[in-house]
């Protein structure tokens, strides 16, 4: 498994924005009105990855008085590092287009609303990304010293 490229992850932000944008132009007025709930759901998330990640870390270094980690469950976190990685830059770039078209009727007070909640999930759901980066960071392997040497 390779590494998670950055620019990709990007580039789908940006492609789902601009998506999203383009599609509530006609359909923005019979939506209902976007939950809340995406946000602490998230974040969770996130929080979660991040202590996975730590914890991770020190088992693969062996700190402290950790046990040592099963190799398959460090595959396992990758695969979910990876795969919230892509997730959460789909779904950032869908908030994304959501807060950008929002952005134009601040004036009236559903769409505040929709624009305060698709802002903050965009903002989340970039903390995720993040955190999905660190947790794949954490899973690599240290190079052995022996390998080094050669």
């Amino acid at each position: 498994m390779k590494p998670t490229r950055p620019g990709v992850l990007v580039g789908l932000l940006v492609v789902f924005a601009i998506i999203t944008w383009a599609l509530l132009k006609p359909l923005y007025s019979s939506l209902p009105t976007v939950p809340w709930t995406a946000i602490p759901t998230v974040l969770l998330l996130a929080v979660g990855e991040i202590y996975s990640g730590w914890m991770t870390k020190a088992r693969i270094e062996r700190r402290g008085d950790t046990k040592p980690v099963e190799p398959l469950a460090v595959a396992r976190l990758a695969a979910l590092a990876k795969a919230s990685a892509y997730g959460g830059a789909i779904f950032g770039g869908v908030f994304a287009g959501f807060t950008l078209y929002t952005a134009e009727l601040l004036e009236q007070g559903v769409p505040r609303r929709d624009f305060l909640i698709t802002g903050g999930s965009f903002v989340v759901c970039v903390v995720l990304v993040c955190a999905a980066l660190y947790l794949e960071y954490c899973c690599k392997v240290p190079k052995d010293s022996s390998e080094e040497d050669r």
